[in-house]
């Protein structure tokens, strides 16, 4: 029996419509930006497995100190015990981030890194006894997970329209613009100016599932500023953003005014292992010291800080630190930006936009850009044929590719793409 086969019996895939979806790719086996399937076809991933593979698929020097640890200890309870590596994690993290983070808690993936984000924020205030803070403000169109807190403060669409009576209420700003930029600071102003804000959540710079709709530095420096002004801890939901995705480190070393939260995960193992971070200020840690057991954060996972993880962590920040792998980074951001200046204005795009390694292609499409647009389903089957694993987000075709790749091979993706949108457009 095929891969395939043994897939259809058992296998409940994310993010798919099984009825209507086509079959997976059985992928055997990986290497740099390619992917093989079981029948030897090679497929160019140009969207970085979800955007969590940073230095291409196995690595050697990643997989090397991952068999090194996984020979000296695989595992440990994280709730009075601590291990080398996740200490080291904490403290190469808290160098790498503005000055302000000082503390770092562990969990699963990206989802539970906001919810913990969330959870941190209702509970500093539950301990400070400020009973007026209770409600959270985010942006139209956010995502920020699949867990339920997640989902509160995420976009209220078909995907969570099955369980939003079980959200909690959240206000909503506006993605700014430059044409909606007055109204969006006014409505901001007037909630911040009640008081009532626990904290404010939002993805820097990029709204990843929203299309790769992305915002000015200064507008969000603002937004930052006013929440500090009004005392609102505010959350960087970083995610997808973190480890040089904007072309730089982080996307809040874009802005100036200091955030209280970051999250962070995808790229933060590389795309090799799971894991999530939340790191705070020392002012958010002393919160919750208190001689009462239940005033601190009660709250974890079975594998936080998992040893062998963490060396996966650990490892791809020694590569980060390469000159090489910066100079992959900058030659992504260039090759983009050249290839952005050749498109704009052409009549297949809405708009066209990057920042850093993110290169987003809005297709003119009749209505309004959408995740469900049709031509997504189109479009992934003729990059399939070409051997490009690219999947758009409705009508936005985005390429986000590892740091390993090379300019012929981004090139390739430009042309598969354009290729598609001239048959596209004929038909």
């Amino acid at each position: 029996m095929s891969i395939l086969e043994k897939d259809a019996q058992h296998v409940w895939h994310p993010f798919t419509q099984v009825q209507t979806s086509p079959e997976p790719i059985p992928v055997v086996s990986a290497k740099g930006a390619w992917l093989t399937a079981e029948d030897g076809k090679r497929y160019y991933d140009a969207n970085s497995s979800w955007w969590t593979v940073l230095h291409g698929h196995c690595h050697p020097y990643i997989t090397q100190k991952i068999t090194e640890q996984l020979s000296t200890l695989d595992h440990v309870i994280f709730a009075g015990a601590t291990h080398p590596k996740g200490v080291e994690v904490a403290e190469r993290i808290c160098k790498i981030l503005p000055n302000q983070f000082r503390k770092v808690f562990f969990s699963d993936n990206g989802s539970t890194a906001t919810e913990v984000a969330l959870k941190m924020t209702a509970q500093y205030w539950f301990n400070k006894e400020a009973t007026n803070r209770k409600r959270f403000l985010a942006l139209s169109g956010a995502y920020h997970g699949d867990t339920f807190g997640a989902m509160s403060v995420g976009e209220r669409d078909h995907f969570n329209r099955p369980f939003e009576h079980l959200f909690f209420d959240v206000d909503y700003l506006p993605l700014p613009t430059a044409e909606n930029w007055e109204e969006v600071l006014a409505q901001a102003t007037a909630l911040f100016e009640t008081e009532e804000f626990a904290g404010f959540i939002f993805e820097p710079l990029v709204q990843g599932a929203a299309g790769m709709r992305m915002y000015s530095p200064e507008k969000l420096n603002a937004l930052v500023s006013l929440a500090k002004k009004h005392d609102t801890l505010t959350i960087a939901d970083e995610v997808m953003t973190g480890f040089y995705r904007t072309g730089k480190a982080f996307a809040i070393d874009h802005i100036e005014t200091e955030v209280d939260i970051i999250c962070l995960s995808k790229g933060l193992t590389a795309g090799i292992l799971p894991m999530g971070l939340t790191v705070t200020t020392q002012k958010m840690f002393d919160s919750f010291l208190h001689d009462e057991t239940a005033k601190g954060f009660l709250h974890g996972h079975s594998f936080t800080g998992n040893p062998i993880i963490c060396s996966a962590i650990t490892a791809s920040l020694d590569l980060l630190e390469k000159p090489e792998t910066l100079g992959q980074i900058e030659m992504i951001c260039e090759t983009h930006a050249e290839f952005l200046r050749e498109v704009q204005g052409h009549d297949f795009f809405k708009n066209v936009r990057q920042q850093g390694t993110i290169l987003a292609l809005e297709v003119n499409v009749e209505g309004m850009s959408s995740y469900f647009s049709s031509i997504r389903n189109e479009a992934y089957m003729f990059f399939l044929e070409k051997g490009i694993l690219l999947r758009p987000l409705g009508n936005v075709i985005f390429v986000n590719p590892p740091y390993c790749a090379t300019a012929i091979e981004i090139k390739m993706v430009y042309a598969a793409i354009m290729e598609f949108l001239e048959g596209y457009f004929k038909a």
